[in-house]
């Protein structure tokens, strides 16, 4: 097994094109770039007559003049929301008023577990607190349209009310920020969780799709594969995490200063925060000690 994916950095956004991905399936990419978005976020349109839109995007005037122009006067019956995070899902209530499409999908936002005491949620400005859909779906649930049919999947992890939407009878599958082809995702407590991530790439593990058209970057083609290298890729950083505790480090700050030397120093924080879920998951399962409840900054050794 491969000890890191092979991730696909060269990807043309195309910004504010309609870009046909998939029979019926067009991707309209956000200017919205950045070290967390990558090119920008991914929204998607499904469907030839009755329309159904994936992930919006972030409140930005000309991605949703681009979205009108892809939909072309075409009737949008639903408006999918993999997750409430900022970059995804606030433009959903005003193409709603603009095309009358009902909101499905990610239930409005929740953290995987309350906040211990004194502490902070370092994504807090992230989450979108407007978003409220007509239709919460659960996994298994399946929405038609006039020419399509979309499964829900529950995948929480890098947040917990994450879905993904697979597009029936196409083999594809839109990940939203659970599985992307340029990085691995950022799983940040206390909205997200190591364990439920790992747990639902064993989800996506246990299916038979052909196609990832994730919410940032370009599409994977071998998902399979790729998701094996993630699990891969997720347990060597537990194992680094564990030697640096052999080592003598006692903090987060400590093991993210060795573990991602090579790492751009921008993203130091969201690998704290990373390091922190896995911190999360080896005290849950009593491999990890601290003082008091898990945090950012508390010192931590191993269990005996």
């Amino acid at each position: 097994m491969k000890s890191t994916p092979k991730f696909k950095k060269s990807f043309d956004a195309r910004h504010g094109e309609a870009v046909e991905v998939a029979r019926n399936v067009v991707r309209v990419t956000c200017n919205n770039m950045g070290p967390f978005t990558y090119t920008g976020t991914n929204s998607y349109i499904i469907g030839a007559k009755t329309l159904g839109v994936i992930d919006p995007g972030p409140a930005d005037d000309a991605h949703f003049e681009a979205l009108l122009t892809a939909i072309a006067g075409r009737k949008v019956s639903h408006i999918f929301v993999t997750h409430t995070h900022m970059d995804h899902s606030p433009l959903a209530k005003k193409l709603q008023t603009k095309t009358g499409a009902i909101i499905v999908g990610a239930a409005p936002h929740f953290s995987a577990r309350q906040l211990h005491l004194g502490e902070v949620n370092a994504l807090d400005a992230s989450a979108d607190r407007s978003y409220v859909p007509e239709t919460i779906l659960r996994h298994g649930d399946i929405v038609e349209g006039d020419d399509w049919a979309i499964e829900t999947i529950e995948t929480p992890g890098h947040t917990a009310n994450h879905l993904a939407f697979c597009l029936l009878n196409t083999g594809a599958v839109f990940t939203g920020d659970h599985i992307m082809a340029w990085a691995t995702t950022i799983v940040a407590p206390p909205d997200g969780s190591m364990r439920a991530y790992m747990a639902s790439l064993d989800t996506m593990l246990g299916r038979d799709d052909k196609l990832y058209l994730p919410g940032h970057g370009g599409d994977l083609k071998n998902p399979k594969s790729f998701v094996r290298g993630l699990k891969a890729h997720r347990k060597m950083r537990e194992r680094a995490i564990i030697e640096r505790l052999e080592k003598g480090d006692r903090t987060i700050a400590q093991m993210v200063a060795e573990i991602y030397r090579d790492t751009d120093p921008r993203l130091h924080g969201a690998a704290g925060l990373s390091v922190y879920a896995h911190i999360e998951d080896l005290y849950e399962a009593n491999r990890v000690r601290c003082e008091a409840a898990p945090s950012l900054t508390c010192d931590y050794w191993l269990a005996e």
